[in-house]
């Protein structure tokens, strides 16, 4: 009892220090959520203050007066990581890839040739056939001739592919010209040089009868060995014959979807042959009076 008298006595003689203490336990008790500093950066900040500006018209001795209110928006802290980047996953060289690469780098391109382009002749009235058109449809033929150029072709003549294409040998087509222009009244003039790539040769030819163009074509033959380059140059220039006649009706029929299906019903068959050596089987077309040649043979499956 005597020491509560006495603590009464204290506060009594020391003016204010219930009047301190207050605030500072009132302060302790309600502190805002902005005066941690782990906190301050979420906080709000606070709104900019109302900003009044006037007007003076030249033209009007009234004034009119703007009010602007700007608000910032609140403020937003968006951590940053400074973490160091992953480095990239190793991958091993296809070896295949990159030897494919170098071998097409090897491979001769389109532009390269044989170097045999047609000889420039100076001062000879000739004509230049590797730039000329001289007489591309200017005549027709004489009834005689077109009758030999659009006889219908012999079934006996019509070879077939493995693979079931029909076509007609190239002895056949000179035969025909022959009949039709006679030996030496028709020619196949080159338009240009040859061109070599890795696996085929090709050249573009036009065919001249009797003194003037009637077609032109290029033809292609593949080889399989740099030794068969001047064996493919011969097959290109036939090739490029046959696309040549076909402008003139020689043997059109081979172009002829209704007589393709009809030949190959009644004039072929599908056979199974094996290789001799290798032992690969496979199935050919060939004619029906045809057999399998050396080094297939026919397998019953």
């Amino acid at each position: 009892m005597a020491a509560r008298l006495a603590n009464r006595g204290i506060s009594a003689l020391i003016p204010g220090s219930s009047s301190r203490a207050a605030p500072l336990a009132y302060r302790i008790q309600h502190r805002g959520f902005s005066s941690s500093h782990i906190n301050a950066a979420y906080a709000t900040a606070p709104k900019a203050a109302v900003a009044s500006t006037s007007t003076t018209s030249a033209a009007k001795p009234a004034t009119s007066s703007t009010t602007t209110t700007t608000s910032s928006a609140p403020r937003t802290v968006t951590p940053q990581f400074s973490g160091a980047k992953e480095p990239p996953v190793p991958t091993a060289r296809n070896v295949t890839a990159d030897s494919a690469a170098a071998a097409a780098r090897r491979q001769r391109s389109l532009t390269d040739g044989l170097s045999d382009a047609p000889p420039e002749l100076e001062g000879v009235p000739a004509i230049d056939w590797t730039r000329s058109y001289h007489g591309l449809g200017s005549i027709s033929f004489t009834p005689e001739q077109s009758e030999a150029l659009l006889a219908p072709v012999t079934q006996d003549d019509v070879e077939v592919k493995p693979d079931g294409i029909l076509y007609l040998p190239e002895i056949k087509y000179r035969r025909i010209l022959n009949k039709a222009f006679g030996p030496g009244g028709w020619g196949l003039a080159p338009r240009g040089e040859s061109i070599v790539t890795a696996k085929l040769v090709t050249r573009e030819y036009g065919l001249v009868v009797q003194g003037r163009l009637v077609s032109i074509a290029r033809g292609e033959q593949q080889y399989f060995d740099p030794e068969g380059i001047p064996t493919a140059t011969e097959g290109c220039k036939s090739n490029a014959l046959m696309r040549c006649c076909k402008d003139l009706g020689i043997a059109s029929e081979l172009w002829d979807p209704r007589f393709i299906r009809e030949f190959t019903s009644k004039m072929t068959k599908e056979m199974w042959v094996e290789h001799v050596t290798t032992k690969k089987r496979k199935k050919i077309v060939l004619r029906k009076d045809d057999s399998p040649k050396y080094p297939f043979k026919e397998v019953k499956l």
